[in-house]
């Protein structure tokens, strides 16, 4: 009986210990006010030209608004004009599904992206006179994607408290990660995809490229906490993904094999303390595509936000509403 008492103490000061680490609020609501902006962007390298190409979408900046309940979480953003003015980019269409999740023992991340509508990042060149920006706005992307990753230190380090901010990581930790990604996709033309007054041999030119990849990946990350509330956190995945990529330009069509590193970074800073938080997080998926043709290929998908939150606890209606939340917790 003593053992028996003595062990419970043990375990007791163990989970003590642990909770040092970072604090939970599991039954607040975190509102925020944001400003973010997603991409996907497609950049090319003519080895043989020694031409680089980055084709970039006019996405908005959108304000919005959002919330956060235990593992639920709805934001509504609109990309207003003022915060959008007409910089000769052209027009981009486009439908982003990305997702980003936190559970406590692993790292989940959805990408769907439909682009339609794309310029030259770099100003003037290819462009028409009198136009600031090569467009084409026809140009489609299409990209799906799944990343998962398992955290070997989840008592400790704490994703949702950079992120979400429904936890306040109180003390300097860090964690190993490992898990598997997979990606496939398109970018299509209408007629050739690469600038023809650009191209030096138009026979290099092409129209559509497709790809897929899919393998294990590995990374860490790691929380720096400075006198207790303000905190920078980092990490950096690399993935070695086996798969294909394929040029078509009618009626000739290449497929490549082969496998290829990938690259997945996350940066979150700012500031955490039990009532409210204001921070700026980013997130950069790089996919480098199988080489073809002499090309060199990637498509980039990223989001960059800042938040302004504030956490409180719903009232005895509201929570009644938000208890069939419960189920997942």
């Amino acid at each position: 009986m003593i053992l028996g008492v003595s062990t419970d103490l043990k375990a007791q000061m163990a989970d003590d210990e642990e909770n040092t680490f970072y604090q939970t609020f599991p039954d607040h609501i975190m509102g925020r006010l944001y400003l973010s902006r997603k991409y996907t962007s497609l950049w090319l390298r003519d080895n043989v030209e020694g031409q680089s190409y980055l084709f970039a979408p006019n996405s908005t900046l959108n304000h919005g608004l959002g919330a956060t309940y235990k593992w639920a979480t709805l934001n509504l953003a609109y990309g207003f004009e003022a915060l959008n003015p007409d910089r000769g980019r052209g027009d981009t269409q486009y439908l982003d599904l990305q997702a980003h999740a936190y559970p406590k023992n692993f790292v989940l991340d959805f990408f769907g992206q439909f682009y339609r509508g794309f310029h030259l990042s770099e100003k003037e060149r290819g462009a028409p006179p009198d136009e600031r920006y090569y467009n084409d706005p026809n140009l489609r992307l299409t990209k799906v994607g799944i990343f998962w990753q398992y955290l070997f230190n989840p008592d400790k380090f704490s994703f949702r408290a950079s992120f979400l901010n429904n936890e306040w990581q109180k003390r300097s930790a860090g964690s190993l990660m490992a898990g598997f990604e997979m990606y496939g996709g398109r970018v299509m033309a209408d007629s050739l995809l690469l600038p023809e007054t650009l191209v030096l041999n138009p026979e290099r030119n092409f129209r559509t490229l497709r790809f897929f990849e899919f393998g294990p990946n590995v990374g860490y990350a790691y929380t720096l906490v400075i006198k207790k509330h303000w905190f920078i956190t980092g990490a950096a995945s690399a993935n070695l993904g086996f798969g294909y990529s394929q040029q078509e330009s009618h009626p000739d069509r290449n497929t490549q094999w082969g496998i290829n590193p990938n690259l997945f970074l996350r940066g979150f800073a700012g500031y955490n303390s039990e009532k409210w938080s204001i921070n700026a997080n980013y997130v950069h998926n790089r996919v480098r595509l199988i080489d073809n043709q002499d090309f060199s290929q990637a498509v980039m998908t990223g989001n960059y936000r800042l938040n302004f939150v504030y956490r409180f606890l719903p009232g005895p209606q509201l929570k009644k509403h938000l208890d069939v939340l419960d189920f997942m917790d």
